[in-house]
């Protein structure tokens, strides 16, 4: 057994203090999983490209209960209503609700845990595949977590915050987070995603989100990874879009030594909408890896995915848009454009479109290119006086934030100036 696995099942506690005995034997059944199936190899084709040799020499013990001191100033600049967890825990003292609407429940897990009159039926989910190994260990490990729920026809006005700090202590930890975001009918929401670190902290954070949009629901969510260099973050977002509901969605990748985003939606009613664009960014020795899985099942959907990788240094960029319109799903318009810039000769960007119709009646498309920056563009700047340095870096600032047109107006500003600071930072604008 890997060492990683190994520190898994020493952090594996049985008699949770919450759980029933049906649960408790689900989340033995997930752990019992993982340890037979181990971590996925370079055969396994969802994992080609991200080598998982170094995590799996490694050994995370569990968060500790309480909460690390974060600077104020880290924080400052995010507004209320916002819920922060702090190395996987919930930091009361520095999330504020005050202003949350009325028909909008944003709680912790653990607080949810205790105050719930059924059972919350997301955590017993299982994973059958032997490649899904982060979540069957979430599925065992989860103890945290954001549930957010918004009732029918409530239409929130002040983005919602998600705040995800880690600091560094000296060891290196692990968190599993269980989100819940679920939207009832007709009601829209704003929602924005931190994930920020204090010193260079070397955790595994392994989180698993369940989105769920009733019919005529609109999901305007905005996500922003900045973690540490020395983390590895471990992302699965699994969403299911019931009819004429709306999922707007920009995910930007901007930390971590490894970081890896399964993205997978359903649209399973008819009229639903999708646009889920985002921006990778290699610098260092990172790895950035996406995977996209977008199924299209009911009738007269459509999917804009719009993805932008950038890749400098010694780094590595890993993108998989994967669009499947099943049978019966006439009328699909689905849309993927993913473009890199590879602005080092020892970088690396691995890009895997994959297009599968089963259905008649349906308009689709998917591309991929790795370049470097546009030789008559860089000559057209220059032409105007720009050195070389700050014209390169103009372009690839413009071409960067291409993808945050798919967000209101406030939510792009938000994640734009996270951008522009990442990209400044790696030297690339």
């Amino acid at each position: 057994m890997s060492a990683l696995l190994d520190s898994m099942r020493e952090s594996f506690t049985a008699a949770l203090p919450y759980a029933d005995s049906r649960e408790q034997a689900s989340r033995r059944a997930a752990l019992d999983d993982a340890l037979r199936d181990g971590l996925p190899g370079p055969r396994s084709e969802a994992w080609k490209y991200t080598s998982l040799r170094a995590l799996e020499r490694r050994s995370f013990s569990a968060a500790p209960a309480e909460v690390a001191a974060v600077d104020a100033a880290l924080l400052a600049a995010i507004p209320a209503p916002r819920l922060v967890f702090v190395n996987g825990r919930h930091a009361e003292a520095l999330s504020d609700l005050e202003g949350l609407p009325a028909g909008v429940s944003l709680q912790p897990l653990s607080v949810a845990r205790t105050d719930a009159s059924e059972p919350l039926r997301f955590l017993g989910r299982r994973f059958e595949r032997s490649d899904e190994v982060f979540a069957r260990l979430n599925a065992a490990l989860a103890d945290e977590g954001a549930l957010l729920r918004v009732d029918a026809e409530v239409a929130v006005e002040p983005s919602l915050q998600l705040v995800f700090v880690s600091v560094a202590t000296g060891n290196d930890h692990a968190w599993h987070h269980r989100h819940l975001i679920e939207l009832r009918q007709g009601a829209s929401l704003n929602l924005v995603e931190h994930q920020l670190h204090q010193g260079a902290s070397a955790h595994l954070g392994n989180t698993l989100v369940h989105v769920h949009l009733a019919q005529g629901a609109k999901l305007a969510h905005a996500r922003v990874q900045v973690d540490a260099d020395t983390a590895t973050s471990l992302l699965r977002t699994d969403a299911v879009l019931a009819r004429d509901s709306v999922y707007q969605r920009v995910d930007l990748e901007l930390g971590a030594g490894l970081s890896r985003h399964e993205f997978n939606v359903r649209l399973e009613g008819d009229n639903a909408r999708l646009t889920a664009n985002g921006v990778l960014l290699g610098n260092g020795r990172r790895h950035v890896d996406t995977r996209l899985g977008i199924e299209h099942i009911a009738r007269d959907t459509a999917a804009e995915l719009v993805w932008r990788g950038v890749a400098a240094d010694r780094s590595r960029v890993v993108f998989h848009g994967g669009i499947h319109i099943r049978e019966g799903a006439d009328g699909t318009d689905a849309n993927l454009s993913n473009k890199n810039l590879l602005l080092s000769a020892n970088a690396e960007i691995d890009t895997q479109p994959v297009l599968v119709i089963d259905a008649d009646e349906v308009k689709a498309a998917h591309g991929a290119t790795v370049g470097q920056i546009d030789a008559n563009a860089l000559f057209y700047l220059r032409s105007r006086g720009l050195p070389k340095q700050r014209a390169q870096q103009l372009l690839s600032a413009a071409f960067c934030h291409e993808p945050l047109r798919a967000l209101p107006t406030s939510l792009g500003e938000a994640l734009a100036a996270y951008l522009d600071h990442a990209l400044s930072s790696a030297g690339v604008a």
